[in-house]
């Protein structure tokens, strides 16, 4: 807040001798010195993103059994750039940094089994993680993009996510993706945590129907090979991926398809490509054996969001531009712990 200083002149009244003929005029009064106003204090935990060499980055630590290791210090990390060690300036409180989720449920034919129960289950999850100050957006994953409901609380946004029907139509995994992923940079604040829950088995059936459509000349469909479709994948998958880390979101994933994701090399591919997205992130990727482990993974996301670290540190790379530049995060005195970060992060442009 700026505080403006004003300043009053005082009218001084001299006493004259009643002889006086004139009254001496007095100079003109100094002119009254300019202040500078204070600049606006950042906030303690703000997530810097755009024009500063401020880089944030969420770390989750586990031990190895899996749980989250809490009451670590700045001292206890260690983090480089590009290969060159950095200062952490601050070790932020991730409870006072606000969350924007987006929750992606899969509504085609090849999750429908078990939709209902997914469903209730992402419900309780929005309900339970988000605090009044967090936000929730909701997407439907089928035959193009669909957002059900714009950021908003978790008690509106879980009751939107129960009316939502399965479709059993085909499945745009990676336009979707890349809409939420848009919506929440244009839409979420440089003060707030971005996250992306998918619930899909991550087969891109839309990308691969629309492609072979375009190639093919008759009236009969024709799908593209078996290698066609693996390389449409990959790269959807490294696009989505890139597109995924300009935005600064971490990534999770949850596949309901179980073993069955063996079946083929493409579904196989596909449960890869959401691990490798998570990876890059920062995030992880889960798939539960059957319905009675989904709601266990869903409470250890909101554990794992809740107790991160917020590591910060000024970027001392002097090379500019805007290519991407890769983070490693280490507990050195500690190499038993498991360390998980995004892989780096696109500069913005000033």
């Amino acid at each position: 807040m700026f505080i403006t200083l004003a300043f009053f002149s005082c009218a001084i009244f001299l006493s004259v001798p009643a002889g006086a003929q004139k009254i001496k005029q007095l100079p003109p009064p100094p002119p009254a010195p300019r202040y500078k106003p204070k600049p606006t204090p950042t906030p303690e935990y703000e997530v810097v993103r755009v024009s500063s060499n401020l880089v944030m980055a969420p770390v989750s630590v586990t031990n190895t059994q899996g749980q989250p290791v809490l009451g670590l210090k700045t001292s206890d990390f260690r983090i480089e750039e590009d290969g060159h060690p950095q200062e952490i300036a601050q070790l932020g409180d991730p409870e006072q940094v606000p969350l924007d989720i987006a929750l992606l449920i899969d509504v085609s034919g090849s999750v429908v089994a078990r939709f209902a129960f997914e469903q209730q289950a992402a419900a309780s999850f929005l309900q339970q993680v988000l605090k009044p100050e967090d936000r929730a957006t909701i997407f439907a994953i089928d035959e193009s993009p669909r957002m059900i409901q714009p950021l908003t609380t978790a008690q509106l946004a879980a009751r939107k996510l129960l009316t939502v029907t399965p479709s059993n139509g085909y499945t745009a995994f990676f336009d979707s993706v890349l809409a939420a992923a848009n919506y929440l940079d244009k839409s979420s604040s440089s003060s707030r945590r971005r996250i992306v829950v998918v619930i899909s088995d991550g087969d891109d059936t839309a990308r691969i129907l629309g492609v072979s459509a375009a190639q093919n000349r008759s009236d009969s469909m024709k799908l593209i090979g078996v290698d066609a479709q693996l390389q449409l994948i990959r790269k959807a998958q490294l696009d989505t991926q890139r597109e995924v880390q300009r935005a600064e979101i971490t990534f999770y994933s949850i596949n309901p398809s179980g073993r069955t994701m063996h079946l083929n090399v493409r579904t196989a591919r596909s449960e890869e490509g959401m691990e490798r997205i998570a990876a890059a992130t920062g995030g992880a990727a889960f798939v539960p054996r059957n319905e009675s482990e989904l709601s266990g993974i869903f409470q250890q996301i909101a554990s794992e969001i809740r107790s991160q670290y917020l590591l910060q540190y000024y970027s001392n790379n002097k090379a500019g531009g805007t290519s991407f530049r890769r983070i490693n995060v280490s507990t050195p005195a500690q190499p038993q712990l498991h360390v998980r970060s995004r892989e780096g992060y696109f500069p913005k442009g000033k």
